[in-house]
């Protein structure tokens, strides 16, 4: 019996340890860890607050602004050429000369022309010299009414037959139509010229014509008289125009409408066919809510902010307004006097604890 007390004495002991470390390993042996169970508060801890900067909500004023795109056009262009066939005697111009209306510019043969010209030009004379000897025998009743007005049917076909040939000679001369610079000339002296040969072109480059689109929803702010801005590639300079022309219809490909603006050029600066950046100014709210596009954040069931009240983050829906590059009018939802989260928007949640960095006025 004495053998057996120390395997007794062991047993006891065992059972004894167990008693004493069953409640810490107990969680173990039912798979939980030793903290709290899901979803209940935990005892002692404190979330960490975000830094993030500020911005206090003023009135400000806020524009509304449409780029665009565009292309200058000159004020009148057109590709001359003779209305009529012949062998070209002269060229007057020079190319990339200054040119006024009326000057003319090539000439085909006409002598044909010239000698119809002076032959019913002779019939012409006897025909009056016929005409008066006429009407004088007529007020003496010594001829009929009728003969008198034979020969004056004689005389007006004969006129009428010199204006003819007058419009053929005058087909034969190129005249500029409207004051420009000349182009590149294509034919010399000595060709053979018809009405589908090019003989130069001619552009007017003062006023200069802006063409640009516009998207249909503006249609009916933009009209005669509206002010633009523009730039072109190369030039730091901001040019105005104004936009005289709107064309009435939608553009069905694009959804977008043409306007045409004028800029006066008058220095010929600016040559046509160049590429121009667009600026309208739409309309100008003077006491808006602007925010930086940055702390608006956009979600399925609306846009929201964040602003700071009483030491923490809260959220706020809002609805938008204007935007600009950098700007959206808040039109509801934020008044003057917030202090907005413009940092680490998408770190933040609803009554998060927030210290504020910095604050814009």
């Amino acid at each position: 019996m004495k053998k057996a007390r120390p395997y007794t004495v062991i047993v006891l002991i065992a059972a004894l340890v167990g008693v004493i470390l069953y409640p810490k390993i107990q969680p173990l042996l039912s798979g939980r860890s030793g903290g709290p169970e899901p979803g209940a508060p935990m005892q002692g801890f404190q979330q960490r607050a975000l830094h993030a900067h500020g911005l206090l909500i003023a009135p400000e004023s806020m524009v509304e602004l449409i780029n665009s795109s565009g292309t200058l056009l000159p004020d009148e262009e057109v590709e001359l050429s003779f209305e009529t066939s012949g062998k070209i005697v002269s060229i007057n111009f020079r190319e990339g000369s200054q040119v006024k209306k009326g000057d003319l510019l090539a000439k085909v043969n006409d002598r044909h022309l010239q000698a119809q010209l002076l032959r019913l030009q002779a019939q012409l004379r006897l025909a009056e010299d016929r005409e008066y000897r006429q009407r004088t025998l007529l007020s003496r009743d010594a001829i009929s009414q009728e003969s008198y007005d034979q020969v004056v049917t004689e005389l007006q076909t004969l006129d009428a037959d010199i204006q003819l040939v007058q419009a053929r000679i005058a087909e034969t001369e190129l005249r500029a139509p409207f004051d420009g610079t000349i182009g590149l000339r294509y034919l010399s002296e000595g060709s053979y010229a018809n009405p589908n040969a090019r003989i130069a072109r001619l552009i007017k480059l003062s006023p200069l014509k802006i063409e640009f689109f516009i998207p249909e929803r503006y249609s009916g702010e933009v009209a005669p008289g509206f002010p633009i801005e523009f730039s072109v590639d190369g030039s730091p300079e901001r040019f105005t125009a104004e936009v005289y022309a709107v064309d009435p219809k939608v553009d069905v490909r694009t959804r977008t409408i043409i306007a045409r603006a004028l800029y006066p050029n008058t220095n010929e600066e600016l040559k046509p066919g160049r590429f121009a950046a667009i600026t309208l100014q739409l309309s100008e709210t003077p006491d808006a809510i602007a925010i930086p596009t940055q702390a608006l954040i956009q979600e399925m069931d609306g846009d929201r902010v964040f602003v700071y009240r009483g030491g923490r983050a809260e959220s706020q829906f809002v609805s938008t307004g204007l935007r600009t590059e950098s700007h959206i009018q808040i039109t509801e939802g934020l008044s003057f006097g917030d202090t907005l989260l413009t940092t680490g928007v998408m770190q933040l949640r609803h009554a998060m604890p927030v210290l504020l960095d910095t604050v814009v006025k």
